[in-house]
């Protein structure tokens, strides 16, 4: 079985950064992918489609320091899906996310791709099970 995940697209937003109970460090922050395709009238279309990313550790560190909202990043890691209850309706929410293995910051000196040198991240440690997790808020604007 295999659950591997790899993705190039812009940051949503820059990345959250927060420290667990437990004194882990975690960074969540979204990545948009487009796929543009023709249809049957000629006519061109684009779909956005919004990943949620969750990095820990040094990883995490790494991503809040050098990833900024709009940048060009490749993630490679695992789905996941977590579950909460809503603390304004009950109703249970679920969120499928992206625990981020590693990641690569794109592009050159100037654009929005990344810092020159600092290419890949670090292996990032296991992803301890964080119960007080709140995933919620959507990104709704698209940054490019």
């Amino acid at each position: 079985m295999l659950n591997h995940v790899i993705l190039i697209g812009h940051l949503g937003r820059d990345p959250e950064l927060r420290t667990t109970q437990s004194g882990q460090t975690v960074a969540n922050f979204s990545v948009a992918t487009n796929r543009r395709w023709t249809d049957r009238d000629g006519n061109r279309q684009e779909e956005t489609e919004w990943h949620y990313i969750v990095c820990w550790g040094r990883q995490a560190e790494v991503a809040g320091q050098y990833l900024t909202r709009g940048k060009l990043v490749s993630v490679e890691g695992r789905l996941q899906t977590r579950s909460w209850d809503d603390q304004q309706t009950g109703q249970k929410r679920y969120r499928t996310e992206i625990v981020c293995r590693n990641f690569q910051m794109l592009g050159g000196r100037g654009d929005s791709g990344g810092q020159p040198g600092h290419g890949r991240s670090q292996a990032a440690q296991p992803a301890p099970h964080d119960a007080g997790f709140d995933p919620g808020g959507a990104d709704d604007d698209i940054p490019f």
